[in-house]
């Protein structure tokens, strides 16, 4: 029972901030033109950029994920999307004020400069790098794509994104729910006795898999400064907490491949565990000592949890129906082709009223993520290609 609370306890931390981040992917998609995305969110000015983007935005772990996809998935380069996912949780301007008040303004500039440089350094060393995976391009047209700039285009572009990380995210959420049920707090407060490098290095295997959102956490490291851990330490668990978690770990091993991920993790580490020691030379911090714990059971948050629950199970049941039908008896005929340049639900819409006009067609399904046609009917898999040639797309 208590592992259920405890779940339900972080899902409500973590619904009103994905859904905001979903929203965010969606409005950045409609107002950003994709051509100004793919010319300012490209090469080492394009890292910096996106690594200082998210200072005003108030996403954490789970909400940066769909809006991190949305700018690569927009054109931005994958190490400009990766300093994104870098360095937004930590530095929203939510949370450094919250910093502010429980451990001082220095303790928050310095998280501020040190998130910014390692989202910076990510980024770099992804393009140097990465697995150089091909970044999803707009189709020609794509620009005046129907439907591409409305509240419909908005939704469908964040609940795609979503789409394709739910089981993730759900791996997330119960494995931030077993540390947290499983794990003593006296071992937590006792880490004081290890020194800043002995209580950084537990600090950041505690937060690496956790769902800790950068605001919501703060009360939590001040509670554990006062009960004697260094400082430095504090700040790991700030910055290695919002910025990692399995599920975020997830969508950037499937969207960008291993050797970014690598990257991504090991800049993190480097990075909060060299910022631990660097501040502990340099400043000291008080903190007050609130009880740690979540976000209280708001209207929105219990809405926004009740919202993402049948989100996610309405995303489970189409997986689900997904592989009883292709573990099924394969149809008379059938072509499924994947497709790049799909980037909102008029984009299917059309490509689906273009392949049902092939002569043979008896039934056409287009979906979004992944991008993928397959026609039934008396069709060649040839005159497929051609027809999503022609209506702007790309046949893989």
């Amino acid at each position: 029972m208590s592992f259920l609370v405890a779940v339900w306890g972080i899902l409500l931390d973590l619904a009103p901030s994905l859904l905001f981040g979903v929203a965010v992917a969606g409005l950045l998609h409609v107002l950003l033109p994709r051509r100004l995305v793919r010319e300012q969110l490209r090469g080492a000015r394009g890292v910096v950029k996106a690594a200082l983007l998210g200072v005003p935005m108030p996403l954490c772990s789970c909400g940066v994920i769909p809006a991190g996809l949305g700018l690569r998935k927009d054109g931005a380069s994958d190490g400009a999307a990766v300093a994104f996912f870098i360095s937004t949780p930590q530095i929203g301007v939510d949370s450094v004020f919250v910093s502010a008040s429980f451990l001082g303004w220095p303790f928050a500039l310095f998280k501020v400069a040190a998130g910014a440089i390692t989202g910076t350094v990510g980024g770099w060393l992804t393009d140097a790098f990465g697995d150089r995976r091909a970044t999803d391009q707009a189709a020609p047209g794509a620009e005046a794509c129907v439907d591409d700039r409305g509240l419909r285009a908005m939704a469908d572009h964040g609940l795609s994104i979503l789409r394709g990380i739910w089981g993730w995210l759900v791996l997330g959420l119960l494995a931030s729910a077993a540390i947290e049920v499983w794990v003593p707090d006296a071992w937590l407060q006792g880490l004081g006795a290890l020194g800043i490098l002995g209580a950084a290095v537990a600090a950041l295997a505690i937060s690496l898999p956790l769902y800790v959102c950068a605001t919501a956490s703060v009360p939590i490291a001040a509670a554990l400064v006062a009960g004697g851990m260094p400082a430095g330490a504090a700040l790991v668990f700030l910055m290695a907490g919002p910025a990692t978690n399995v599920g975020e770990a997830g969508a950037i091993y499937r969207a960008f491949g291993p050797r970014t991920l690598a990257i991504y993790l090991a800049t993190i580490v480097g990075g909060s565990l060299g910022a631990a020691l660097l501040f502990d030379g340099l400043l000291t911090a008080s903190a007050a000592a609130p009880a740690p714990g979540h976000h209280g059971a708001s209207w929105w948050a219990i809405a926004s949890a009740l919202v993402l629950l049948a989100l996610l199970g309405r995303f489970a049941w189409q997986d689900a129906r997904e592989r009883l039908r292709r573990a099924g008896p394969a149809p008379a005929a059938s072509v499924s082709v994947a497709v790049e340049g799909m980037h909102c639900g008029g984009c299917t819409a059309s490509l689906e009223a273009t392949l049902s006009k092939l002569e043979g067609a008896t039934s056409v399904a287009v979906t979004l993520t992944p991008g993928r046609a397959e026609v039934r009917g008396a069709v060649s898999e040839s005159r497929v290609r051609d027809a999503i040639r022609e209506a702007g797309y790309t046949p893989v």
